[in-house]
């Protein structure tokens, strides 16, 4: 499925644009090579969350979540991990998708050597995901049509097939039902 050159599907707020996440592609360009991954488990964020890096407006960090849907937003966790957020929402409303997993489809040699780990491993967790794929803030603000970094939509998943449930290691707001995973995924960072 084509995104044919709009994100009006993730115009949306963070809850109804995080279902339609799941199945979607990463796609990286690098090194001359492609790295395909389906989109299995997410994470919403926006403004009115304690949680979420825009909870306090605009800075020069998280700018990028203030840019309009489907745009890169990559910041640094710990000072070691990449994590990578799909913008969501209105232009203006800091508003993001963390990818917490995701499913090797194309390329996963290269994930393996780049992150050096057993399979099981490679990519259920948001800094995993961006290690495998060479994600770093260098792609903050980066607009997902265009390469080195795309995102592909494809068709919606049923809501049988997703699992909604609190978030991953946050202190605010933690028990808000903002995770949305694919059910039966081995990839999902936990069950």
């Amino acid at each position: 499925m084509s995104n044919n050159g709009t994100w009006d599907w993730l115009r949306a707020p963070v809850e109804v644009a995080a279902p339609r996440l799941l199945g979607c592609n990463v796609v990286r360009e690098l090194d001359g090579s492609i790295l395909r991954a389906r989109i299995v488990e997410v994470e919403a964020y926006d403004e009115e969350d304690p949680a979420s890096h825009t909870h306090r407006g605009p800075t020069a960090r998280n700018a990028a979540m203030f840019l309009a849907a489907g745009h890169a937003y990559v910041y640094l966790s710990y000072g070691i991990h990449h994590c990578l957020n799909v913008v969501a929402g209105e232009a203006g409303h800091g508003a993001g998708l963390l990818i917490r997993a995701v499913e090797p489809l194309e390329g996963e040699d290269v994930m393996l050597a780049r992150r050096g780990t057993p399979r099981r491993q490679l990519t259920n967790g948001p800094g995993k995901v961006c290690a495998a794929l060479g994600i770093d803030l260098s792609l903050t603000g980066h607009d997902l049509a265009l390469p080195p970094l795309q995102l592909e939509r494809e068709p919606e998943r049923p809501a049988s097939d997703i699992v909604v449930t609190t978030r991953i290691g946050i202190s605010k707001a933690a028990e808000t039902p903002r995770r949305f995973y694919l059910a039966g995924y081995p990839d999902v960072s936990r069950k």
